[in-house]
């Protein structure tokens, strides 16, 4: 099981398994509705390094990204990131973007899902090894909720 860390006490592990020669990798999102599709995703980041950080947007810069949102609050969502076997650390930011928490901790390997373009990646200017992962397709959390409200009101 994963643990859940602040920005400094991660900086401060990161440091201590990079200097011990581990591979770290670096992912983020919101994971508001924790589905297949991130499972996937997270298990396919890990197997490229040795560690895996996952950056989860604060229930501030969700509500500002995503308008109504989130449907899960942050602490509910780093504990369920935190207790997959391909997480070793989760780290919550409220900035809009990563950037700050991925120049503080200064990962080896830096993934995002398939629907991202390389260049489009935050941080892809200052990490090393960028990936951009496959799309499993019909998998997202903006689905589910389509789906959940078009079953709770039809014709919406």
């Amino acid at each position: 099981m994963g643990s859940i860390l602040s920005r400094d006490e991660a900086a401060g592990v990161i440091s201590s398994l990079k200097a011990g020669g581990k591979k770290i990798v670096f992912t983020n999102g919101c994971f508001d509705i924790l589905h297949i599709g991130h499972a996937r995703y997270l298990k396919e980041a890990k197997g490229l390094g040795d560690v895996l950080i996952v950056g989860v947007n604060a229930d501030s810069s969700v509500g500002r990204l995503k308008p109504g949102r989130p449907i899960i609050g942050e602490a509910q969502r780093a504990e369920m990131l935190a207790s997959l076997e391909a997480v070793d650390y989760v780290v919550l930011f409220s900035e809009d973007t990563p950037y700050e928490l991925i120049r503080s901790l200064m990962p080896d390997v830096l993934v995002k899902g398939g629907d991202w373009k390389r260049e489009d990646i935050v941080g892809s200017d200052i990490v090393p090894e960028v990936h951009s992962l496959p799309y499993i397709s019909g998998n997202s959390t903006t689905e589910i909720i389509r789906k959940i409200v078009e079953q709770e009101c039809p014709g919406k």
